[in-house]
Order: C-alpha cells, then sequence, then structure tokens
C-alpha cells in the first residue's frame, strides 16, 4: 500500500507534531539534504528550519530544485515572526524577494515580512497534551478545581522573565514587578517565577494550584507594534485545567471567542480589574476554564495541527496556493 512520505530537515520541529504525523501513517525522514528518500510513494513535502533559508540559502535552494523536479513543496514554520532577533535585515529582504519557499507556515499573519512564499499558512501553537494535561480522570479533576479551597495561589506566572539577560524580556519583567507591587498592595497571593529549571510536573502543579495564569507578553514580540501569535502556555494552561488570564493578542479571536472561551486584559491597570473580577466570580472563572479546557482538546492540540499541516499539504499538491489556512 503506497504511503505518504515526509522530509524533516528540522532539528528543533515539534516532537508531539512529528508523533501525531506518524499517528496519521506518515513515514518521516530526517536530514535527507541530498536524496529523496521514496520510490514509488508519495512525498508529500519536505520541513526546514525558517532560519536556515537565511543562514544557508544556497543548501536550500539545491533542495528546493530537487523537489522541484518531483513537484514536491518546501516548507518552514515561523515561530519568532513579527521579530527576528538577531538576524540582518538584509538576509530577510533576499529571502522576501527570491522566495526559495513554497509555503511559509507561521503562527502569526499581522507581519509586513510574510512574502516569502506564494502559499502561506496560518500555523499556531497548541497544547502538547502528552506532558500538559489534567493529570488524572478529567470529571474528578474539574470537580475537584471548583473547590476554592484547594487553591495555594490566586494568580501565578512562570516563564522566561530575565531582562538583564535578554533584551526581549525586558518589557515582561517590568510589567510583573509593577503588577507585584499592585497585587500586594491588595493582599493578592501571587507567584511570579523564572521558568528555567522547573520540571513539567512542577509547572503543572503551579497551574492547577493557581486560580488565575496569566500570560504577558512573548519574546517574538520584541520590537514588534502590537501582540499577535499565542504562545503554547495558551493552549497547555487550559489543557491542564487551569484559568488563562492572557493579554490581548491578535490571533486570540482566530482560535478562542472571547467572553465564551477566553479571558483577556489590555495594559497593567486593566489587568488589576481582570484578576480583582475574577477572584471575586469564582465560579464564572471556573465556568469559562472548563469551556476553554474542552475548546483546546477539541480544536488546538498536536494532532490538531498535524492534521492541518497534513491536509495543507495536501491541497497544495491540488494545486491550491495563497493562503492555506
Amino acid at each position: 500500500m503506497a504511503r505518504d512520505h515526509l522530509i524533516i530537515n528540522h532539528s528543533w520541529f515539534s516532537p508531539p507534531i512529528l508523533q501525531a504525523l506518524a499517528a496519521r501513517g506518515i513515514a518521516l525522514h530526517l536530514d535527507a539534504w541530498g536524496t529523496l528518500p521514496v520510490a514509488g510513494d508519495r512525498l508529500l513535502g519536505a520541513a526546514i528550519w525558517f532560519y536556515d533559508a537565511l543562514r544557508h540559502p544556497l543548501n536550500v535552494a539545491r533542495l528546493r530544485r530537487l523537489l522541484a523536479q518531483q513537484e514536491v513543496p518546501l516548507f518552514a514554520w515561523n515561530q519568532d515572526a513579527p521579530h527576528y532577533l538577531n538576524r540582518a535585515s538584509w538576509r530577510l529582504d533576499l529571502l522576501d524577494r527570491f522566495r526559495l519557499l513554497d509555503i511559509y507556515a507561521t503562527h502569526t499573519l499581522v507581519d509586513t515580512r510574510r512574502n516569502f512564499a506564494d502559499a502561506v499558512l496560518y500555523f499556531p501553537n497548541a497544547a502538547d497534551t502528552q506532558r500538559y494535561n489534567l493529570r488524572g480522570d478529567t470529571g474528578m479533576e474539574l470537580a475537584r478545581s471548583r473547590d476554592p479551597t484547594q487553591y495555594t495561589w490566586d494568580v501565578s506566572f512562570f516563564g522566561a522573565m530575565d531582562g538583564s539577560r535578554y533584551k526581549e524580556m525586558r518589557g515582561r519583567q517590568k510589567f510583573f514587578a509593577a503588577l507585584g507591587e499592585r497585587l500586594a498592595a491588595r493582599s493578592i497571593r501571587f507567584l511570579f517565577r523564572e521558568s528555567a529549571g522547573m520540571s513539567v510536573e512542577e509547572q503543572v502543579s503551579l497551574i492547577q494550584n493557581s486560580r488565575i495564569n496569566l500570560n504577558f507578553g512573548a519574546s517574538c514580540d520584541y520590537g514588534a507594534p502590537i501582540a499577535s501569535g499565542l504562545p503554547e502556555r495558551c493552549y497547555g494552561i487550559p489543557a491542564c485545567g487551569g484559568f488563562l488570564l492572557c493579554d490581548r493578542r491578535t490571533h486570540a479571536r482566530d482560535d478562542f471567542t472571547p467572553g465564551e472561551n477566553w479571558a483577556e486584559f489590555d495594559g497593567l491597570d486593566d489587568c488589576i480589574t481582570q484578576i480583582e473580577y475574577w477572584l471575586a466570580n469564582f465560579s464564572a472563572a471556573r465556568d469559562l476554564a472548563e469551556r476553554c479546557h474542552a475548546h483546546v482538546m477539541a480544536h488546538h492540540t498536536y494532532a490538531h495541527r498535524a492534521a492541518t499541516l497534513h491536509n495543507a499539504l495536501l491541497a497544495w499538491h491540488e494545486g491550491k496556493r495563497g493562503r492555506l489556512g
């Protein structure tokens, strides 16, 4: 029986997506730069790291010519748009001009630099449910979460926060320092901490022991005019059953519905207002958290992303171009 095949020349490509692609029956081939590993079956495409097209354009151009001989698309997933840290703008200009990619997959469409390919695929992050989950029976765990006495923290956040070392984290560090002062003055229990060194179990425990889990900022926002793409935590926290309160991001409305399965704030003052509201309305917060959990599990796991990618590649082979999803 013929199989679909996929080349992955990207050592950092998301392991949960790779597992989900394999579960769909797709044969994966790693680091196949020089030869195409398929005889008789269908080669769906080849994935590269987006920055390989910037750093090694000749290698990428040779691979694309090899793929073009069999009408196979070359694609890259860019999780760093719309800002590109430490990347020379002239390299981006060249990639924009010569279009070495057939499909440009990106977690944000709010980007003046997205003409890297004729076909563009909106491809956001998702929940890695193998690692971030309820840790037990869904009904029992969600019921336990409705007990207000079982929470250690009212508000929490973990993530990269060292603004002295990483310039892209300075805004986040400043925000949480100011927020901490405001929450302390209101006797609201909070914990904001650096995620380096935290195990997944520690992260899940903190999510499930916090009434409100925050997101603010992302490294890809640095220098960008607005916050756009959703970090992985925006899917992982709901997958663990946690209540997420997120900074306003343009693509939230592509993946969620505010008020139905999404809660957000706009700036420091509104963050305080939203925190006080949701702490005072604990039952409503848990209702929204449960709707968000169900929504993520139904639409935003990496199994869903694997299906999106698979379908986009099939659509490309059928002659479809432009916005693929």
